[in-house]
């Protein structure tokens, strides 16, 4: 329950900040400190797989080159970043969020969003000049919250350790494979807090609005009814993935649990209003491109 001193469980909001709904913030013109201006256009709530009217994916190079990354455009043929100009919010959707699609169910290319690349396509992560691949497949469809952030300066205090400087993951459990580049909004479930490399790494379960399950789908209880073993798979899944590469285990704060729905909207408006003072330039943008 949330209290007046802005506390969800234990875990501290940031106080008397107050954020424009997408719907009212339709067309408008945005800016930050250092000079970047777009207009502000929402997706459709549908939740299904076609991408928005205003946008699309431009893919240059190969996939599974280190030459591969994934753009994105308006009509007009300017780049957009899926990270800044893609709404968390969907218009007239109250309790759903934008979803950014990077790796799609079954696949092992390790794709992200680009957040120090100019206009932060979506590439493939790379190690000492090497592409990356999952040892394991992915159980679940995987991406990322847009207008996110979590601020490695920042302690959580529930995670006692800083955010890893990336948009909040986000688990897509339904019943489709998606394709990376896929819109689609999502109906969040829970969220679990994988510590990585002393970081906090929250991975949010969520299901698409379009999912036949989804409108019997409203909490994190509903998820372990419905789909008995999931939260642990996708646990299980997390902590296990680097062993394929000789690293140890990841480890899981909050005693392991799957927080439930309203802890998860907690942890995403953080995010979100960490995201937005990265964006005003409140907070100094180091090398992450905005």
């Amino acid at each position: 329950m949330m209290t007046r001193n802005g506390l969800v469980g234990k875990f501290v909001l940031a106080p008397a900040r107050t954020f424009i709904p997408a719907a009212a913030r339709q067309g408008q013109v945005l800016g930050n400190k250092f000079g970047r201006q777009n207009t502000f256009n929402c997706l459709p709530a549908t939740g299904t797989r076609a991408y928005h009217a205003d946008f699309k994916p431009v893919v240059s190079g190969t996939p599974e080159t280190l030459e591969y990354k994934m753009f994105f455009e308006d009509l007009h043929g300017s780049k957009m970043s899926p990270w800044h100009d893609i709404p968390l919010f969907p218009p007239r959707a109250p309790g759903l969020l934008n979803f950014v699609v990077e790796i799609p169910r079954g696949t092992r290319a390790k794709l992200e969003c680009g957040v120090k690349e100019t206009g932060n396509p979506i590439i493939q992560d790379t190690k000492k000049g090497k592409l990356r691949y999952y040892g394991i497949d992915p159980v679940f469809n995987y991406g990322f919250f847009p207008q996110t952030w979590e601020d490695p300066n920042v302690k959580h205090p529930d995670a006692n350790c800083v955010g890893d400087g990336d948009p909040i993951d986000v688990v897509e459990v339904g019943g489709k494979v998606l394709a990376t580049g896929d819109v689609i909004t999502v109906k969040p479930l829970g969220v679990l807090c994988m510590i990585d490399d002393g970081e906090a790494d929250w991975k949010v379960l969520a299901i698409d609005s379009a999912d036949p399950m989804a409108e019997s789908m409203n909490d994190i209880n509903d998820l372990e009814k419905m789909m008995p073993g999931k939260v642990s798979e996708v646990r299980e899944w997390f902590r296990s993935y680097k062993t394929h590469e000789g690293k140890p285990l990841n480890s899981f704060g909050l005693d392991e649990k799957a927080m439930d729905r309203a802890y998860t909207l907690a942890v995403v408006q953080q995010a979100h209003d960490d995201w937005s003072r990265l964006w005003m330039g409140i907070t100094q943008k180091g090398k992450f491109v905005i």
